[in-house]
């Protein structure tokens, strides 16, 4: 592959992993490669880094996609032909004569933190092990190469070796031990890494690189987030709640005056002969809205229901009151769960084994949902509150309550609909995204930076 069609596909891998590259800056990174030694690798990757990355959560990715498109080594990567691993004898199970002889460099490797030597190992063990013996469908497996290296096995030498007769069980001890790990860590990374560099010569940089990375966390999709990804969005939902609580408590009329000051306006028309020419008005109060969530929970939006409860929690101190309330087929209020203090993982596991959320199907019922809200919370929403819908907008084909919905919507302040379903599946199958549209206005919201332009497109 020519170095102009490396990068434009190292580029649009980047904008593929959703890290924003400009042209410009696509531009700047070319010039930069004719200044480079290309020959020095960490120098090609700082510059690139330099002109594209714009922020610390992007390195990963950046990383990763860089070793695809500027592998450090081609094939095996070894100085010669890769080792050949005895034949199998029969018997007993016999250790591998040359799992065994890399383990003991690995031993020396991880004592002195020789990151080269490390390098050149695992290329030789994935060469070695890392491949499947079926001909028909070779692969490449990252497990048969730490099983047959299991650089853990070797933690209690070299320790040993580390304290060199030092007290066990005290600080130095400590500190050794989370070096080895560090050590050991970077080792699996390393391990990783070769392997995915294999398969990408097997199956194209292309196709491996879509899949390789996980996007920057603004771009991550809530609808699959993992427990640690939640765990990471409840940091950085906390300024946009703020950024959100401030827009919802924008009035619509925000150019009104406050109220006639009349001591100030009578004192200032004496100057005039007693004529008010000019009119004085009091400051208006700064309004701090009420806030009504409406969330579906069930199983299909579980993530986005997680992660909109942690919207929820984060509000909670910019309103006077925030009420949450969650539904599957039937409705309840789920206010208590989310009380100050409590970790909002094990609200959830709480409101789920004790809010009453199920009726009969246990399938989601948008149209009973609304009526059930209208008829057992009739005052919850008022001229000061506003309210927010989150879900997919999908009911089963059941009824969709519109009229019962646009009632409580018109009572409420401002009232908003949040779908974490990509537009364009909206309005297939069961989804009435469009015809709630009409209703409630509904925004896309897959992400944190789709939330965050929401925030930002309120008038």
């Amino acid at each position: 592959m020519a170095l102009l069609d490396r990068h434009v596909g190292f580029l649009d891998a980047l904008r593929g992993a959703g890290l924003p590259v400009s042209l410009a800056e696509g531009l700047d990174a070319a010039r930069a490669l004719t200044v480079l030694d290309l020959v020095d690798r960490e120098a090609l990757r700082a510059a690139y880094a330099a002109t594209v990355v714009k922020r610390p959560s992007h390195r990963p990715p950046f990383d990763t996609l860089f070793d695809l498109w500027f592998p450090a080594a081609v094939g095996d990567g070894a100085a010669g032909p890769p080792p050949e691993r005895p034949a199998k004898t029969a018997g007993p199970r016999q250790p591998d004569p040359l799992a065994e002889a890399m383990r003991e460099r690995l031993f020396d490797l991880l004592l002195d933190g020789d990151e080269a030597g490390m390098r050149q190992l695992v290329r030789e063990a994935v060469a070695a092990f890392g491949q499947s013996p079926s001909a028909a469908r070779p692969a490449w497996s990252t497990y048969a190469v730490g099983s047959a290296l299991d650089p853990r096995t070797l933690m209690a030498g070299l320790l040993r070796a580390v304290l060199e007769g030092q007290e066990r069980g005290g600080l130095a001890e400590r500190r050794a031990r989370q070096m080895l790990e560090d050590r050991i860590a970077d080792l699996n990374e390393m391990i990783v890494s070769e392997t995915r560099r294999r398969v990408a010569e097997d199956k194209g940089t292309e196709r491996v690189a879509k899949v390789a990375v996980r996007p920057p966390l603004e771009n991550l999709d809530i609808l699959r987030a993992t427990k640690k990804d939640l765990a990471e969005l409840r940091r950085a939902v906390h300024p946009l709640a703020r950024r959100l609580a401030t827009r919802l408590a924008i009035k619509h009329k925000a150019g009104r005056r406050g109220r006639l000051d009349f001591r100030r306006t009578v004192r200032a028309s004496l100057s005039t002969g007693g004529v008010p020419v000019r009119t004085f008005h009091r400051p208006r109060r700064p309004h701090k809205p009420e806030l009504v969530v409406l969330c579906d929970v069930s199983d299909s939006v579980s993530s986005f229901a997680h992660f909109t409860l942690l919207l929820a929690y984060a509000l909670r101190e910019q309103f006077t009151k925030v009420r949450v309330f969650a539904f599957i087929d039937n409705l309840d209020e789920v206010t208590k769960y989310f009380a100050p203090g409590v970790d909002v993982g094990d609200a959830m596991k709480t409101m789920t084994s004790e809010a009453d959320l199920t009726w009969v199907s246990g399938r989601t019922n948008y149209g009973r949902a609304f009526e059930l809200f209208a008829e057992r919370y009739p005052d919850v929403v008022g001229p000061k509150t506003a309210l927010l819908i989150l879900g997919d907008a999908r009911s089963n084909y059941g009824p969709l309550a519109l009229s019962t919905l646009a009632r409580v919507a018109g009572k409420a302040r401002r009232a908003h609909w949040l779908n974490p379903e990509p537009a364009r599946d909206w309005d297939t199958g069961d989804s009435a995204s469009s015809t709630y549209d009409k209703v409630v206005p509904m925004a896309e919201c897959r992400n944190l930076a789709q939330l965050g332009q929401f925030i930002e497109d309120l008038a």
